[in-house]
C-alpha cells in the first residue's frame, strides 16, 4: 500500500512536470499564421498610412515605410491590420471612428473582402447600420482623410483596396485583451480627419468631405 501511494506521488509529480514543459512550450510557440506585409492602394489614389502618433491617413508615397501593414489572418477572411513602423493596430468602435490600439481586441478585426470590380474592402466584424444592417467600412475620401466607417459606402472609390503584397511572413495568433478603463485611456484616441483626436463634442460634426465617400 506505501509503495502504490509512493508511485502514485511519483506519477502526480511527473504529469505536473510533463504540464509545465507543455505550457512553457506553447507560451513560447513558433508564429503559425501566414500573413503579408503589403501596402493598401486606395482607388482614390492614396496609400493608408499610420504615422509613429497612430495618426491613419493617405499618403501618395508609395515608398514610405508609414505605408507598411502587416495583414495577419485572425479568422476565416478576417484580418487585423498592423502598421508596421507604429505596431500599433487599425480598429473601429461603435461609432465608426478609425482609432489605433496597442492591444489587439475585438474592435480590431475586419473583414475582408473581393467586391464585384476586384477591389478589397474591409468591414468591421462587430458594427453595422441598426436598421439597415449595412457593413461599416474602411475609407479614405478624395483628399486622403480618413472617414468614419458608416459614411463609406462599398460601392463607392472610398472603400476600395489594392493589396500591393511586399513579402510573405509568418505570425504569432494575436491574443484578445478584455478593454479595461486604462487601456481605452492609453491606447483609444480617436483620429480622424488626418489625426484630429475626436472628442465626445466633437462625435456629431460631420466632415464636409465625407459625401457618400466620392
Amino acid at each position: 500500500m506505501r509503495r502504490l501511494k509512493l508511485l502514485l506521488q511519483t506519477g502526480a509529480r511527473m504529469l505536473q512536470c510533463l504540464c509545465a514543459k507543455r505550457s512553457k512550450h506553447t507560451d513560447t510557440a513558433e508564429p503559425q499564421l501566414k500573413g503579408i506585409v503589403t501596402r493598401l492602394f486606395s482607388e482614390q489614389g492614396f496609400y493608408l498610412q499610420m504615422q509613429p502618433d497612430g495618426t491613419i491617413n493617405g499618403n501618395k508615397d508609395e515608398n514610405s515605410d508609414y505605408t507598411l501593414f502587416n495583414l495577419i489572418p485572425v479568422g476565416l477572411r478576417v484580418v487585423a491590420i498592423q502598421g508596421v513602423k507604429a505596431g500599433l493596430y487599425v480598429a473601429m468602435n461603435g461609432e465608426g471612428f478609425l482609432y489605433t490600439s496597442d492591444i489587439f481586441t475585438a474592435e480590431c478585426k475586419f473583414k475582408e473582402s473581393v467586391f464585384e470590380n476586384y477591389y478589397v474592402i474591409y468591414s468591421s466584424t462587430l458594427y453595422r447600420q441598426h436598421e439597415s444592417g449595412r457593413a461599416w467600412f474602411l475609407g479614405l475620401n478624395k483628399d486622403g482623410v480618413i472617414m468614419k466607417g458608416n459614411r463609406v459606402k462599398k460601392t463607392k472609390p472610398s472603400a476600395h483596396f489594392v493589396p500591393r503584397p511586399i513579402e510573405v511572413c509568418m505570425y504569432k495568433e494575436p491574443s484578445l485583451h478584455e478593454i479595461e478603463e486604462k487601456t481605452r485611456k492609453d491606447s483609444g484616441s480617436l483620429m480622424l480627419n488626418g489625426g484630429e483626436k475626436v472628442g465626445d463634442e466633437e462625435e456629431q460634426q460631420e466632415d464636409c468631405t465625407e459625401q457618400d465617400g466620392s
